[in-house]
């Protein structure tokens, strides 16, 4: 559902047209304008839109004073969110912020007045600090300091000082960092808090720890605030950590005008300090609460919508008890497909070669998305989509190559290769010049970043046994090339391109086409779900992965990392697809929906080399319907007529040439000649939306005439 729409930017809205801009379920939202709030608003059904619309009914109706509201959210985006939807109901003045940006603003304020002067600065990084203080304690992994700030951010979050870390971190079971112990946790956050004190910082803890400590101990500041905010809208209610919620408590002080509205069922971050149990036991607390429940998707399809479901079926736990079951509106879609596949490389060449058909259909490649459970997962990705010509963004983190630990690993693996160091083994030798990284075969306890390196090293480790299994006679020098080669293929992201992202960094976002792979017990879910509690959090995860998809969903897993081995598909898909189906290696895979086998079967896609017979691996190969070293028998006079058509189009458009057509698909056209458009069709990458636009001058072309000007795509139907 699209906001309310107002004639002239800002224009005051009435209040019974903002009420009838809502669902039934949402206006009884807005209409709730006293006393506490509750809603529970489940994935795509227009929590913002309600929120929002509530805050600016109350306004309009003039029972909420829009400079005593204060409405807070998790990141700045969500709050700028807000901010321009109210701006468009034609309401000034309320404040919409960022727990931390609410809490800094007060503390600059009151700062003169409780302790003289100015509010220290804030340490942009803990590392600054932390790194130095670890290496005096004689841990000098880079890495470390990453993963021990977390510690320190969970104990803040969690109001847990150093010396009573070990203990909380313990009852928590929270595992050290690296070879650290909880003792060694808390020597590092002791002396990191004191060198951070003695050097003027405080750091963004510290900004909600100062305001709490301000407002608890001055009756007459605490009393200020509260009479300068009486109304409360708290976003992402399942997000919120001990600490925000003390600070929340104190700004209520003994009044309960106060709406939440959050999701259990998206409860993922309770490894930094977030906890769930406020918005689950929010009626416990206001047994008066006004609750309502939005169920209604406006984001998603029926059949998206009923796989979300099915996720959530067997869901156990707190969370559970408010697990909402949402109801579709929107129009019918594709089945989503549960894909298997031999290993790594042939599910991201797939995943690669189903995108580049929805490009060329039509989808834009921002509105595609790969998610994943760890970062380390995205290398095999960025190879397939720039094998197969399609740009990507990797959000929130950088290209695999251009990791720190990568980068240093290839260093040092084309120096050995300089210097003849072989032992005739690659495998060997790899592991052996790791190991001088610190790398080493059985993974590090814990999560977090360490963990992400010896991930990282982990896939050139593959890699190199990969290269060694191909050809036995490789040595490092051969490795370094196919490294290179690698790097230069993933080396061209475009901020329009597909994303790939893991599913954390994910939460808030939405595409038309969402890749959800690697679900093999052991990543999703990870290996550290070892308690029920655990277990239901990966849950929850893959839920909200699932949720991310308007229209088109694909779930996948890989038999083996690299060919070898066995590994289980996820225990989440047996919800959704039920037992898993005979494997078909010649097919690549089983595609499994809810619709009929022959439906299925239509659909399966032909990855055999149309010249020699073999199976095709790269995204590359599966466009172009052959093996890249067998010969092809295009009409390369054609060909180059049709990329010449093909670039003025692009320019016509101000779009990318891939945009248009990929290379691989004018090679087919090229190949099997079209004579009409049924035969047009069974060109890989040409859709029904790409027939109508481009067909005629694509067989006009074909024919050997010049073509009239295509018609523009955003016309067809």
């Amino acid at each position: 559902m699209s906001d309310l729409l107002l004639p002239g930017a800002g224009a005051p809205a009435g209040p019974e047209a903002v009420l009838a801009a809502l669902d039934p379920e949402q206006r009884e939202v807005a209409l709730a304008l006293s006393g506490p709030v509750v809603v529970l608003a489940g994935a795509g059904t227009g929590k913002t839109r309600a929120i929002t619309h509530r805050i600016a009914h109350g306004v309009l109706t003039g029972q909420h004073d829009p400079r005593r509201s204060l409405a807070v959210t998790f990141t700045a985006r969500a709050a700028g969110e807000m901010r321009h939807r109210l701006a468009g109901l034609g309401v000034e003045g309320v404040q919409a912020r960022t727990f931390h940006s609410a809490a800094l603003r007060q503390l600059r304020y009151f700062w003169p007045r409780v302790v003289g002067g100015g509010v220290p600065e804030i340490l942009p990084s803990k590392a600054r600090v932390l790194a130095p203080v670890l290496r005096r304690g004689g841990w000098n992994d880079p890495t470390l300091a990453r993963d021990v700030a977390a510690e320190i951010e969970w104990a803040k979050s969690s109001q847990v000082v150093a010396g009573d870390y070990p203990a909380a971190a313990a009852a928590a079971r929270r595992e050290p960092p690296g070879s650290m112990t909880l003792d060694n946790v808390a020597e590092a956050y002791a002396a990191y808090d004191e060198r951070k004190t003695n050097e003027g910082f405080i750091d963004f803890e510290d900004v909600l720890l100062l305001t709490v400590g301000m407002l608890d101990t001055r009756p007459d500041i605490a009393d200020e605030v509260r009479r300068q905010y009486r109304w409360f809208t708290v976003d992402e209610y399942q997000d919120v950590n001990p600490l925000q919620q003390r600070l929340l408590d104190l700004w209520l002080g003994d009044r309960d005008d106060l709406c939440v509205v959050g999701d259990a069922s998206q409860t993922i971050y309770t490894f930094t300090g977030a906890s769930s149990r406020y918005l689950v036991g929010f009626r416990q607390r206001f047994p008066h609460a006004t609750e309502v429940r939005l169920v209604r998707s406006y984001r998603s399809t029926p059949q998206v919508v009923s796989l979300a479901n099915k996720v959530l079926a067997s869901a156990t736990g707190p969370e559970a008890k408010l697990k909402l079951e949402l109801r579709p509106t929107r129009p019918e879609g594709p089945e989503p497909r549960v894909t298997s596949y031999d290993d790594e490389p042939a599910e991201a060449a797939a995943v690669a070669a189903q995108i580049a058909k929805l490009v060329a259909q039509g989808v834009p490649p921002r509105e595609i998305a790969v998610l994943y459970r760890i970062n380390a997962q995205s290398e095999v990705f960025e190879e397939a989509l720039g094998e197969a010509g399609v740009p990507y963004v990797l959000r929130g983190e950088s290209a695999f190559f251009e990791r720190g630990e990568v980068r240093e690993a290839v260093t040092r693996l084309r120096g050995a290769a300089r210097a003849g160091e072989s032992s005739g083994e690659l495998g060997s030798d790899v592991r052996s010049i790791l190991s001088a990284m610190g790398w080493t075969p059985e993974p590090p306890s814990g999560q977090g970043a360490v963990r992400e390196r010896w991930e990282n090293l982990l896939r050139l480790v593959t890699l190199a046994d990969d290269l060694a299994a191909a050809d036995p006679e490789a040595g490092l020098s051969a490795l370094v090339a196919d490294l290179e080669q690698r790097a230069s293929v993933q080396a061209a992201p475009t901020a329009d391109g597909v994303t790939l992202s893991t599913v954390h960094a994910a939460k808030g976002l939405e595409w038309d086409a969402v890749f959800v792979a690697g679900l093999v017990q052991g990543t999703f879910p990870i290996q550290y779900a070892d308690t029920p509690a655990r277990l239901e959090e990966e849950r929850r995860l893959f839920y909200v992965a699932c949720t991310r998809a308007r229209m088109h969903l694909g779930l996948s897993w890989a038999r083996s990392r690299t060919g070898r081995g066995r590994r289980e598909r996820s225990p989440f898909l047996d919800a959704v697809a039920g037992p898993e189906p005979r494997y078909d290696r010649a097919g690549g895979g089983v595609h499994r929906g809810s619709g009929s086998k022959s439906r299925e079967s239509r659909k399966r896609r032909n990855d055999t080399c149309r010249v020699c017979g073999k199976a095709l691996v790269s995204g590359r190969e599966i466009a172009l319907g052959r093996c890249e070293g067998c010969p092809s028998a295009y009409d390369e006079a054609l060909f180059e007529r049709l990329r010449a058509w093909r670039k003025d189009e692009a320019t016509r458009q101000s779009v990318p040439a891939f945009v248009v057509f990929s290379d691989a698909t004018l090679e087919q056209i090229a190949t099997v000649l079209p004579t009409d458009r049924s035969a047009l069709l069974k060109v890989t990458g040409i859709g029904a939306k790409k027939a109508e636009v481009y067909g005629d001058s694509v067989l006009a072309l074909v024919r050997g005439e010049i073509p009239a000007a295509a018609s523009d795509p955003d016309d067809a139907a």
